[in-house]
């Protein structure tokens, strides 16, 4: 009978739920790119899955574009899509190559 009872506690621990770590909350992330002759600009990166999911970014007053996204804490890569085109965020200083021959910009959220 005693073996019994065991397996039972046994298996209930088996099926418990395990609780597991929070993920870190994500961070407001605000992306910007001066592009005043641009009709069309969005922002893509491993974050947004690229450019299946790139984000729009809103015309400002000044001929800017800007979008503000949540971004989980870590490095992330990114670039810009204006008008159709993949263009690099100037006031990157740190990029890293990517696998079409060009160079994603780095930022990371803390």
């Amino acid at each position: 009978m005693g073996s019994h009872r065991k397996r039972k506690s046994a298996a209930r621990k088996a099926n418990s739920p395990i609780a597991s770590s929070p993920l870190p909350a994500k961070r407001r992330v605000v992306f910007s790119l001066s592009a005043p002759d641009a009709r069309n600009v969005k922002v893509a990166g491993d974050f947004t899955g690229w450019e299946d999911a790139a984000c729009e970014m809103m015309r400002q007053r000044n001929g800017s574009w800007q979008a503000t996204i949540a971004v989980p804490p870590g490095q992330h890569e990114y670039r810009f899509i204006v008008d159709g085109q993949w263009a690099d965020d100037p006031k990157c200083e740190v990029r890293k190559p990517n696998p079409f021959g060009g160079e994603n910009c780095t930022r990371v959220v803390d």
